[in-house]
């Protein structure tokens, strides 16, 4: 027993920690990332500006030559590069989004990655919320708030807000297409509202707000995943009470339990 506790520890020093890729790390997600799992696992960068402190390949992810030394001998990569502005043109959607994340996934299939988190959005179906009671809910009218309320869930239709809510369920189609034409596993998680104060600063985020730390978590929680989970979709957000996205199937599927909630801070 000793002598296996050795061998652990010993491959944790000599580099056997799995590799892991984050795209986008210089953004609030992926600093997130940097600062709670860097001792954990061996963590690299692809970003267009130097990262300290980091092993750092800098290329731009739609130019797919370019980026591919990135990806090889990684074992994961956690997608996060993006454009994430709500009124972001289309040339800057199709060049981050749409071809900038074909490219992260070929170049991973290149490269024999078993798994890529892909960070989607809860914008994928947030025009729900133009509807009742999703309406009330993100509005905090609590007059009109029912008692219960049926959950979205990863098989309730797409309804996406902006152009950047549409190249997120094209990721999640082309995620698919990936692993049923690959041995690639791909996770998809749709991200809620993570902000930088790390707190709720609006009505609407008493229902979608996700901490930096239940994000992380939500990121470990698929890494450590079974390796045979090919494909799936989470939701990622705190556990708030006006909550309207299901994370119950995360919670039984990846063991992803929120630590934090918005309603801590009302």
């Amino acid at each position: 027993m000793i002598f296996q506790l050795n061998l652990r520890t010993l491959g944790e020093k000599t580099g056997m920690t799995k590799k892991v890729l984050v795209t986008g790390m210089s953004g609030l997600i992926g600093q997130a990332v940097y600062k709670n799992l860097g001792s954990q696992y061996d963590l690299s960068a692809l970003n267009r500006r130097k990262i300290p402190n980091v092993s750092c390949h800098r290329a731009d992810i739609s130019n797919l030559d370019a980026i591919q030394p990135a990806f090889e001998g990684k074992d994961s990569v956690v997608h996060l590069a993006a454009e994430v502005a709500a009124n972001a043109t289309w040339e800057k959607v199709l060049h981050h989004n749409i071809i900038g994340t074909y490219n992260v996934f070929e170049a991973s299939r290149r490269a024999g990655v078993k798994r890529i988190i892909y960070a989607s959005s809860g914008a994928t179906i947030s025009k729900w919320e133009d509807t009742q009671p999703y309406k009330s809910l993100v509005q905090g009218i609590e007059s009109e708030i029912p008692r219960s309320w049926e959950k979205l869930t990863k098989h309730s239709p797409t309804r996406p807000s902006g152009l950047y809510g549409c190249s997120k369920v094209w990721g999640e189609v082309l995620a698919r297409h990936f692993t049923d034409t690959s041995p690639l596993s791909i996770l998809c998680v749709r991200i809620g509202a993570v902000n930088v104060d790390n707190r709720p600063s609006k009505k609407r985020d008493f229902s979608v707000w996700c901490s930096q730390g239940d994000i992380v978590h939500m990121i470990e929680s698929c890494l450590k995943a079974p390796e045979n989970l090919k494909y799936d979709v989470f939701f990622a957000i705190s556990n708030n009470i006006l909550s309207y996205r299901d994370i119950k199937h995360a919670q039984e599927k990846i063991n992803f339990q929120p630590l934090d909630s918005a309603d801590n801070y009302r």
